[in-house]
């Protein structure tokens, strides 16, 4: 049976419309606003950081990005919005190690799939904490704060605002062999106001929210939490030189599409992230925070996440952390 000429040349039209689709919308891509969704409060890294990077973007390319703070829940909800967006690149989640690493090994179900929801993009950089308390606290350096756990064994809490703060704190615990109460936050900008307010005695925070604090004397430094001392605060020692051997925690940024976004498009926005990365970013939050600029290919970052979730996962089974 022979197909009519017509039909055959609307199946050509829409095998071609198929392979140049992808094509065809990157060279138009953007062309409307962006947004970068947080999955933290406004003040924290990471909303300090998808807002140094919308500006930048805005500046160098003209095209409009609205930053959207979804915080709660261990950052599901930010996550989830994002999984389940239209998959056409005007929706980014500018993530962390807590969306993309660690809560799968933390909760026994989570609401996305941090693999099969989402296409990588690239990551944007890694940074340390810093251990925090009061100026008036009377634990004035990280052995003198493990003296004090002791004596009180169940009465000191610290607070977590991420997964990153949380297991940092989990960590110092079982290495110290202490008991310190871990209080949950929406992000960690909310838990060092409770600390500024003596309703919690220590906090492990990123860079951007509590070297402010410590450098207008409003809180003290203990240590940090890398292996190296921060070029920063090169006074505070690292947590580790303090007397805590093997004492390690790290944390980093990365931006993802919900799955299904053409390659070309996520291409597009990788482009967008680096030269913004580059650019006035750096004044504006990288060099400021100490934060490394860390950059890389959607399928570097692909195998990149792999690689930190096996080592989440061990971390967190060895600081004996039950998945809620």
């Amino acid at each position: 049976m022979s197909i009519p000429r017509r039909t055959l040349l609307q199946s050509a039209l829409a095998a071609a419309i198929v392979t140049l689709g992808g094509p065809v919308l990157a060279q138009g891509f953007p062309d409307k606003a962006i947004t970068f969704v947080v999955p933290f409060t406004a003040g924290s890294a990471t909303d300090q950081l998808a807002r140094a990077l919308a500006n930048a973007i805005t500046a160098d390319s003209k095209t409009p990005v609205i930053v959207d703070n979804r915080p709660g829940a261990n950052a599901f909800i930010g996550a989830q919005l994002v999984a389940k967006a239209k998959p056409d690149g005007y929706t980014v989640l500018i993530a962390t190690n807590t969306t993309h690493a660690a809560n799968e090994h933390l909760y026994k179900k989570l609401p996305y799939d941090p693999v099969k929801d989402f296409e990588p993009i690239t990551a944007l950089g890694r940074g340390g904490q810093l251990m925090v308390v009061r100026p008036d606290y009377p634990a004035r350096s990280v052995g003198d704060f493990v003296k004090l756990a002791k004596a009180q064994p169940g009465k000191l809490s610290f607070g977590a605002g991420s997964s990153s703060s949380r297991i940092a704190g989990e960590m110092f615990k079982q290495l110290t062999g202490t008991y310190i109460l871990a209080i949950p936050y929406r992000s960690n900008p909310p838990a060092v106001t409770d600390l500024l307010g003596g309703q919690i005695d220590v906090m492990f925070t990123d860079m951007a929210t509590g070297l402010p604090q410590v450098k207008a004397g409003k809180l003290r430094a203990l240590g940090v939490t890398p292996r190296q001392r921060s070029a920063l605060a090169p006074e505070v020692p690292t947590i580790e030189e303090a007397g805590v051997k093997g004492y390690e925690a790290t944390y980093w940024f990365a931006a993802y599409a919900p799955a299904g976004t053409p390659a070309p498009v996520v291409a597009k926005l990788n482009e967008l992230l680096h030269k913004a990365a580059h650019s006035s970013a750096q004044a504006a939050f990288y060099q400021p925070t100490g934060t490394e600029t860390y950059l890389n290919t959607p399928e570097e970052q692909r195998k990149f996440q792999a690689a930190e979730s096996l080592k989440w996962g061990r971390i967190i089974k060895a600081a004996g952390i039950e998945p809620e």
